[in-house]
């Protein structure tokens, strides 16, 4: 599909230079993505969407930014933003950064992603949250910081998104109570206190792109300060890297006692995530889990 003349005059505006050709690329569920040739022989890859919420793209790009500072783990060039507050403002809303060839991730690379993990949790975050909702995609999430990690976890995550999910039927009979008791039990669930840390917040193994040389690249943040095991266990959702990470993160910063118990419970974050956004059996997975734990 050649590139739509709007989004090629909207992009060579943002970057300054023209646009030799685009060519689709995969994106992910909610955006469209384009690999965009430019006139000084560089690439770029661009995302954009008819429906993309204001602020959306500046918050993804303040991320990045936010997670390159410990200087951990390498996140693509910033190239440029347009994302106008104004939602009837002209023109496509739009994120462009440095292109990276893609490759595998090897033993080292996963090595290298436990560690810089372990070095980007540790630069911490103001507060739990960070004020501003948490955006996914369509999804406003609250994020105004609480006193505590598992009152945040809670009222925050938990409690918003359920019933969210609720109101479009994507959880079974019984699983609005039973997530309900969870919230009830927090403080005994979520363990031991722990330093606010700096979160990708989706963590998923697709937004770990490894370059060329094995290396890893964090891609699609949605930054916000909580709780180091939440990464950890978005992280094994879906699929993610073996075990030579985790054992690279562990030997660089322990976690604390009953981590590998509490995975259950960070991974209700993403599974109601998923329910509110697409349903089918995501709902179902999250039922299973409250029921064990409520």
């Amino acid at each position: 599909m050649r590139l739509p003349p709007p989004l090629g005059e909207a992009i060579e505006a943002a970057l300054g230079q023209a646009v030799r050709e685009g060519a689709r690329v995969s994106g992910g569920d909610l955006n469209d993505a384009w690999k965009v040739e430019l006139e000084n022989g560089s690439a770029a890859f661009v995302k954009t969407a008819e429906d993309a919420q204001p602020g959306g793209y500046r918050a993804e790009a303040d991320g990045l930014g936010w997670l390159s500072e410990p200087g951990a783990i390498a996140v693509p060039q910033m190239l440029a933003v347009t994302d106008p507050d104004d939602p009837e403002e002209a023109g496509p809303r739009l994120l462009a950064l440095g292109w990276i060839e893609e490759g595998s991730l090897d033993g080292a690379g996963e090595e290298e992603l436990g560690r810089g993990l372990a070095g980007i949790h540790g630069a911490g975050a103001p507060s739990f949250g960070g004020g501003a909702p948490l955006r996914l995609g369509p999804l406003s999430i609250p994020n105004e910081p609480a006193d505590s990690w598992a009152e945040f976890y809670a009222e925050r995550r938990i409690r918003p998104l359920a019933r969210d999910a609720d109101a479009r039927g994507a959880l079974p009979e019984g699983c609005m109570q039973a997530l309900d008791r969870v919230c009830e039990r927090i403080e005994d669930l979520a363990g031991p206190e722990e330093p606010t840390a700096r979160l990708h917040g989706d963590l998923w193994s697709g937004n770990v792109l490894a370059g060329r040389d094995g290396r890893p690249h964090l891609i699609d943040p949605a930054a916000y300060g909580g709780h180091r095991e939440v990464d950890l266990a978005m992280l094994r959702l879906f699929g993610g890297p073996s075990q030579r990470c985790f054992a690279a993160y562990e030997e660089t910063t322990p976690l604390a006692d009953g981590h590998e118990a509490r995975v259950p419970l960070w991974q209700l974050f993403p599974l109601l995530v998923h329910a509110v956004l697409f349903g089918g059996g995501y709902g179902s997975s999250v039922a299973r889990i409250a029921a064990r734990l409520g």
